[in-house]
């Protein structure tokens, strides 16, 4: 798996008798804290109840390591667009955005971006999970070219303004 990109899986709790044997999707968004193996999982304790019989979520929380199952799953986000989180150290000379809500099988192999009315598509590197920065001035409005792993393409039209601001949300009108 790779670590640096946000994507559901399906987990089965298999290991005590608190589980209720159904999946439940997650997102996986980042590495777990700590000193983790390469396939151990940190679930919230909303995820580890869900994994539960009803009931019996507080006993399963409560057992901290559990045996799962997990498969990845696509992405499908009924009703959304993509959606550009600006990160909270985006500034006039560094830019980065969490991009949101992506369909498909949620992996971005490739953004780009363009400034205005240059024409100009600049690559932009993944910095962690979803979140894509360039080390430039992006005044805006701004543009995004995504090619997923399955090497779609998606064109997000002027997504971002001008004057855009640090933990906003933008919103476009494509997905894959």
């Amino acid at each position: 798996m790779d670590w640096r990109e946000s994507f559901p899986i399906n987990v089965i709790c298999t290991s005590n008798p608190a589980c209720s044997g159904r999946p439940i999707t997650v997102i996986i968004s980042d590495l777990c804290p700590g000193t983790c193996g390469a396939y151990q999982f940190d679930l919230s304790g909303a995820a580890f109840g869900a994994l539960a019989i009803r009931g019996r979520e507080d006993e399963l929380r409560h057992v901290g390591q559990v045996q799962i199952q997990y498969q990845r799953v696509p992405c499908h986000y009924t009703g959304f667009n993509l959606a550009f989180r600006i990160d909270s150290g985006s500034n006039p000379f560094y830019f980065a955005t969490a991009i949101e809500y992506e369909n498909g099988a949620g992996d971005m192999s490739g953004v780009e971006i363009q400034n205005g009315a240059s024409g100009r598509w600049l690559p932009m590197q993944q910095s962690f999970g979803a979140v894509w920065k360039i080390n430039a001035a992006m005044p805006g409005p701004l543009s995004f070219r995504i090619t997923s792993s399955s090497r779609q393409t998606v064109v997000a039209t002027n997504v971002i303004p001008v004057g855009w601001k640090p933990n906003q949300m933008y919103y476009s009108h494509v997905n894959f």
